[in-house]
């Protein structure tokens, strides 16, 4: 049933068919990966004829994109929110965000690894390479601030926040898709959170 809007009319609170069919691909690939979510699967899961993809995305691909961005706007907002609720040194404001990033990946492991190091269509690459860029130039900020305040020696700011970026999602790779080492959660962010700041040369 519809909520009832502030003129009086009954809006209709169903999700639209789009909106449908990018929570059924987000599924699918929360589940199995980019793979078995195929076209027949998603429209399937979406209780909708296969060919209704194609009247909202051009293809599968277009689709994924959209997905992808929407679940990366939202890891991004996620992160910045830490920064900001952390309160603290700067430096442990980056330490924030960098733990938000891991902790919210192995809680969707799956979908976590979609994002971070699945083969997937070059369409979809790409904005995988773009979001790393954002994610860097987050971390960069936060770095910069740390140098500013004297926290952190000076460095080059583009260097270390890819550098980051590539450390802990490489980390994140083997511990999300197969966690062959046997390492807790928490053993895992502290051995990660250790290595970052040595990297940068935090004080302790």
């Amino acid at each position: 049933m519809g909520d009832l809007t502030p003129e009086g009319v009954i809006a209709d609170s169903r999700p639209s068919t789009r909106e449908q069919l990018l929570r059924a691909a987000r599924e699918l690939i929360e589940e199995d990966g980019y793979g078995p979510a195929s076209v027949v699967a998603i429209t399937t899961r979406a209780g909708l004829a296969a060919g209704t993809l194609y009247r909202h995305f051009r293809s599968k691909e277009e689709l994924f994109i959209e997905l992808f961005r929407a679940v990366c706007d939202r890891e991004l907002a996620a992160m910045r929110r830490a920064a900001q609720e952390a309160g603290g040194s700067h430096t442990e404001q980056l330490e924030m965000v960098l733990s938000t990033f891991a902790e919210r990946a192995l809680r969707r492991p799956r979908l976590a690894w979609a994002l971070l190091a699945e083969p997937v269509d070059p369409l979809v690459d790409a904005e995988r390479l773009a979001y790393r860029g954002r994610y860097a130039k987050l971390m960069a900020e936060c770095l910069g601030a740390a140098v500013a305040a004297g926290e952190l020696p000076d460095q080059d700011l583009a260097l270390s926040a890819a550098a980051l970026v590539g450390a802990w999602g490489e980390a994140l790779v083997g511990p999300l898709s197969r966690r062959e080492d046997g390492a807790s959660a928490a053993e895992l962010l502290d051995s990660l959170g250790a290595f970052s700041l040595r990297a940068i040369g935090a004080r302790r």
